[in-house]
């Protein structure tokens, strides 16, 4: 078994916690409350922001052509990703200019940040596949042909060529990283960070 397919079985609980969480189940089925799904969306795309600056900050330390490459498509997907939270303000009106992160919020991106300006370059693949992962594994679970507010959402992670991305990041992380503990830590972290950020944006309004 790859150290990435690994990781992904050892954190197979948080996953299963992310996809039965209300937030999750309601972007499936439509019935999320649209405030929160747009406050869901202004704080991933600060999360995004500093997802992007991860990969430069790897990009930036790679060795090789082939890696320097793919993290570039990797950054260009984040802006794609970006295009759809763009494309959701657009058409509800959602300011995405002063964004209040929230503590959640914070607590992933600096993490991230750190990861990426402190650990060796396995580790930060390991911090940083979790998300890519778990969206890829999100949208392929939730029903790809939904109709209603969120179809666009659940598509676009549905999507083959989002899986695509997701496993060019796993084969870094599988070509560049050792079995250690602090690669081990990461991951589990990123996953913890997931569910804790889905939480926070179902509860924001509490």
């Amino acid at each position: 078994m790859t150290l990435s397919a690994q990781l992904w079985s050892d954190s197979a609980d948080v996953a299963a916690d992310v996809l039965a969480h209300p937030f999750v189940r309601g972007i499936g089925d439509g019935s999320l409350p649209r405030e929160l799904f747009a406050g869901y969306l202004a704080q991933d795309a600060f999360f995004l922001e500093s997802f992007a600056r991860a990969y430069a900050l790897a990009l930036a330390r790679s060795k090789d052509t082939a890696t320097l490459l793919t993290l570039a498509d990797l950054l260009a997907g984040v802006r794609q990703e970006l295009g759809l939270h763009a494309s959701y303000a657009s058409s509800w009106g959602i300011d995405m200019a002063r964004v209040e992160p929230l503590p959640a919020t914070l607590a992933y991106t600096e993490f991230l940040l750190a990861t990426a300006c402190t650990q060796d370059l396995g580790v930060i693949y390991a911090a940083m596949t979790p998300c890519m992962r778990l969206y890829a594994w999100v949208g392929s679970s939730l029903d790809a042909d939904i109709a209603g507010p969120y179809a666009q959402w659940v598509a676009t992670y549905a999507d083959p060529e989002f899986e695509a991305t997701a496993a060019a990041l796993e084969r870094l992380l599988d070509d560049q990283a050792d079995d250690t503990a602090a690669a081990r830590t990461a991951y589990r972290r990123a996953m913890r960070l997931e569910l804790e950020f889905f939480e926070a944006a179902f509860t924001r309004g509490d």
